[in-house]
């Protein structure tokens, strides 16, 4: 049997030991597999409870059993749910017994949302919201992949394409009419008129600035400077555990130490980074070169030190805010050097002094850019290229529609393709074992 043809199974709740663990089955041998085990088939979505025996009618656990004939189905398959005590023993048993039916195999990464999506009850733009999902660490991520998940770009797209079919369809009437005098004009005129209007609505989903696809990748925040100004200090100080080694010593920090936060719902990574200086160290020097290419690659870099004429030695075309620090260890009395101003900062990251105030200027960075996106159908650059396909395809339909109608129908073909592969309809076999293995294996 063919493997896409065989029943497969897998845990879909969290590793063991847990209290409850959720083994799922969808395939053709669903059913006869609740039957071995649970005896017969329970009422098709109705939670029973049963004592589950492997084929030698050794009891493996006493369970919930859901039964979920396709294709009313999260996979359009037969699918069945094992709801067992999450112990890493039950779970081992309730997989060798699995195992033990002809035909069927654990499940691959991301098998069961590809099975839902070639049975159709989901569309490409849906199955990416769904890892998106999975995969977001903060509410607005959630938000957008929720939107993502119940289909608003894929509905979208569908009904443009909808209406590409049927502009095309008037156009082939032309051309098939060709010899009824002004027939061709009176089709070919609406048509225009529907490529047009449909155009202007893919150019205005293009025009967003990419926001949502920044929202999914996060923003990256560079902790650069001067060694020994307390860089690792601030980082766990925005961090609030201790995630890098807190040294006197100068070049305590050889490589690139990351943690992700949640700003106000925004995605941040903040990188501490290696003590920017010349050394002979050659382990330094390449901790050195790794702080100076992330610092160029961040969207903001905060550039620490804790002297008033300590110069930038940073290249890059990120946004750079000045932060001073030690501020606690001024001379009681002593008026600062300089004033705090906008991309300046001074605070005690060893106190705690003035981290609040930059902790509320980086919620600000992170509102004005990410912007709005609540209103944004793209989340991938994925689907970004195909709509700009789809939107230069319709662009040349209307240039060279007078040059012959047969050239307008061919660009509103392509612009129907493009659309059909941002849904996943038309040849993306080369794409789905890429997006599909980014799932967890259950899912």
């Amino acid at each position: 049997m063919h493997p896409r043809d065989q029943t497969i199974f897998a845990l879909s709740s969290g590793r063991p030991p847990s209290a409850i663990a959720l083994v799922r089955v969808s395939g053709s041998q669903a059913g006869r597999v609740v039957t071995g085990l649970a005896g017969k088939l329970p009422s098709p979505r109705m939670a029973t409870r049963t004592l589950l025996r492997d084929v030698g009618q050794r009891p493996i656990d006493d369970a919930v059993v859901l039964w979920f004939p396709g294709p009313a189905s999260a996979t359009g398959e037969d699918v069945a749910e094992f709801h067992v005590h999450g112990g890493r023993a039950v779970v081992a048993a309730l997989f060798a017994a699995l195992s033990a039916f002809e035909d069927v195999r654990p499940a691959e990464p991301g098998e069961f949302t590809r099975r839902a999506f070639e049975n159709g009850k989901l569309d490409l733009t849906e199955a990416e919201g769904l890892d998106d999902l999975i995969h977001a660490d903060t509410d607005r991520q959630r938000h957008q992949a929720l939107r993502q998940l119940k289909g608003l770009l894929g509905d979208r797209a569908r009904d443009w394409r909808a209406r590409i079919i049927e502009a095309s369809a008037l156009i082939e009437a032309g051309i098939d009419f060709s010899d009824e005098g002004d027939v061709p004009a009176e089709l070919i005129a609406p048509a225009l008129a529907k490529v047009k209007a449909l155009l202007a609505e893919v150019e205005e989903v293009l025009a967003g600035q990419g926001r949502s696809e920044r929202l999914r990748d996060g923003l990256v925040v560079a902790i650069a400077g001067p060694p020994n100004v307390g860089k690792s200090t601030l980082m766990n100080q925005l961090a609030r555990r201790e995630v890098a080694i807190v040294s006197p010593h100068a070049g305590t920090t050889r490589d690139v130490i990351e943690v992700q936060l949640d700003l106000d719902g925004y995605p941040v990574t903040v990188i501490d980074t290696a003590g920017i200086r010349e050394t002979d160290d050659p382990v330094e020097q390449e901790g050195v070169r790794r702080a100076r290419a992330r610092a160029a690659d961040a969207d903001l870099v905060l550039w620490l030190s804790d002297s008033p004429q300590e110069a930038i030695d940073h290249d890059g075309v990120a946004p750079i805010w000045k932060v001073r620090n030690k501020v606690d260890l001024e001379e009681a009395g002593r008026p600062l050097a300089e004033a705090p101003g906008q991309g300046s900062f001074q605070i005690s990251a060893s106190r705690g002094d003035g981290v609040p105030e930059l902790i509320a200027a980086l919620v600000g960075f992170a509102q004005r850019y990410f912007g709005g996106t609540d209103d944004e159908l793209i989340s991938r650059t994925r689907q970004r290229k195909l709509l700009q396909e789809t939107a230069a395809s319709l662009r040349r339909s209307v240039a060279v529609v007078g040059q012959g109608e047969e050239l307008a129908a061919e660009e509103l073909r392509l612009a129907a393709y493009s659309l059909g592969r941002l849904l996943g309809r038309v040849d993306v076999e080369d794409i789905l074992d890429v997006i599909f293995r980014e799932f967890c294996v259950g899912k």
